[in-house]
């Protein structure tokens, strides 16, 4: 997979470049968002999906790359299904991707206790190139070299070049991207091999600087192709080859049915609606990353995880407004009526609706040797990664109640303590260290129990 910083001109990632009840209503609003910018390594897929019938489907993919090198050194190569014409490819805005990101990000809320002696309920509250030359004596061997490949068509899209390639064997095709420029890392051919013996032809883009320079396009647009196919898949395998490491993908499915899973690996619910202390509030962004690494850990790097299931049209805590109809018909879900560039409402005639999985996975090719099959399913429970931070009541509770719920104070926030340190991995010690220095002390906080500065914190002075 083709990353921030790293500037070759292949890119075999194909689309990759490519525990938890049900979530309840929450009133308030987020606090922070965990976006796919917290990993360095992270790429960014739509998957607009609708099911024709048992074994055929109508997908759009839409790529998003974060590549930051010279336009040059860039390049796709994707497996698809079937052939693809023009009018099944084009360019959509960055902008309507990062607005899917944010708006299904998992998130931080914020919960202010009541006053406990009062008997109410407790409310939450807001905080918140182009190909090389070739000498005519050449072109005996270069097709030779080629042997089994057909370039099917070619197509000017945006500030990309496309070719559509079938190929008959691997060394044929191998020989023609490296002689048209594509850098073909170690193992590419075994590869391409197996997607040739699928019958899947390969979508190739690549940048063409002087129409780039034209339409004065300052980075790459994502790039969306649509087709229908008798699988649902997103091919990763191909992403592995040119890999330093192990590789970040969140993908964004869009449906009209309902949750979308794996089908041959685990697809694993982060954990979630967990209390944490209130420093966490600081870098929501480095605790985030850690709970991530840890469940990649304990499921040994062999899980797919879901970050996110909810209705378009409607979100509690929202940590975005949720997408107008037009953004939605641009990322693919053209089974709805997208001509308003108005919010997406949820259920409409006819039984139109989106509904948003986020799936997140840490893949390499020793722990991910298959490429992810997916399926679309009824389930409509929502779900979204959620960490809240709950503050007590900071004043007067002069009642049994009162006491009660400051007498126990100290034994939630151990609770809180643990807890992090069970998602995080770090040390119980530090966490407490911390806690106590942002004044969730682990002593009896009952007003006028102990010290002015617990009388001062909860206000009995």
């Amino acid at each position: 997979m083709l990353t921030t910083r790293f500037k070759r001109a292949f890119l075999l990632a194909a689309f990759s470049f490519l525990a938890a009840g049900q979530a309840q209503a929450f009133c308030g609003f987020y606090v922070a968002k965990a976006d796919a910018k917290l990993f360095n390594k992270a790429s960014k897929v739509v998957i607009a999906h609708q099911a024709l019938g048992p074994t055929e489907h109508d997908i759009a993919i839409t790529m998003a790359s974060d590549y930051e090198g010279d336009p040059k050194e860039f390049a796709v190569v994707t497996p698809v299904p079937t052939f693809i014409e023009r009018k099944q490819i084009g360019v959509v805005e960055m902008a309507s991707i990062e607005h899917l990101d944010a708006y299904s990000a998992p998130r931080l809320v914020e919960y202010h206790d009541a006053n406990p002696c009062e008997v109410r309920r407790d409310m939450a509250t807001s905080s918140a190139g182009a190909p090389k030359m070739v000498a005519p004596g050449a072109r005996a061997s270069m097709a030779e070299r080629h042997r089994g490949v057909t370039v099917e068509a070619t197509y000017d899209v945006g500030e990309y070049d496309v070719s559509i390639l079938s190929a008959q064997e691997s060394d044929g095709l191998v020989n023609w991207l490296t002689d048209n420029g594509y850098r073909m890392p170690e193992g590419a051919d075994a590869v391409l091999g197996s997607y040739i013996k699928q019958k899947m032809r390969f979508f190739i883009a690549k940048v063409n600087l002087d129409r780039m320079q034209l339409m004065g396009q300052g980075f790459l647009r994502p790039l969306q192709v649509r087709y229908k196919s008798e699988k649902f898949m997103i091919p990763i395998r191909l992403g592995t080859l040119n890999a330093t490491g192990a590789q970040d993908l969140i993908a964004f499915v869009l449906s009209p049915k309902g949750r979308v899973e794996v089908t041959n690996y685990r697809t694993a619910a982060l954990p979630t609606g967990m209390s944490v202390p209130l420093y966490v509030k600081k870098d929501f962004g480095a605790f985030y990353k850690a709970m991530f690494e840890r469940e990649v850990q304990k499921n040994d790097m062999r899980a797919v995880f879901l970050e996110y299931a909810w209705d378009m049209g409607w979100c509690d805590p929202c940590a975005a407004d949720p997408l107008s109809k037009k953004k939605l018909v641009e990322l693919g879900a053209r089974w709805i009526d997208g001509a308003e560039d108005v919010p997406f409402t949820g259920m409409r005639s006819g039984g139109e609706t989106v509904y948003v999985t986020r799936l997140h996975v840490r893949y390499d090719a020793k722990n991910f040797p298959e490429d992810l099959m997916l399926q679309a399913t009824p389930n409509r429970q929502n779900f979204q990664g959620r960490y809240v931070l709950r503050h007590p009541w900071r004043g007067e509770a002069n009642c049994k109640a009162g006491d009660a719920y400051f007498d126990g104070l100290p034994n939630r926030y151990w609770h809180e303590a643990e807890t992090l340190a069970d998602l995080t991995g770090w040390r119980s010690e530090e966490i407490k260290t911390k806690m106590e220095e942002s004044g969730q002390s682990f002593a009896s906080q009952r007003a006028g129990g102990v010290g002015p500065f617990f009388r001062r914190l909860f206000g009995a002075e």
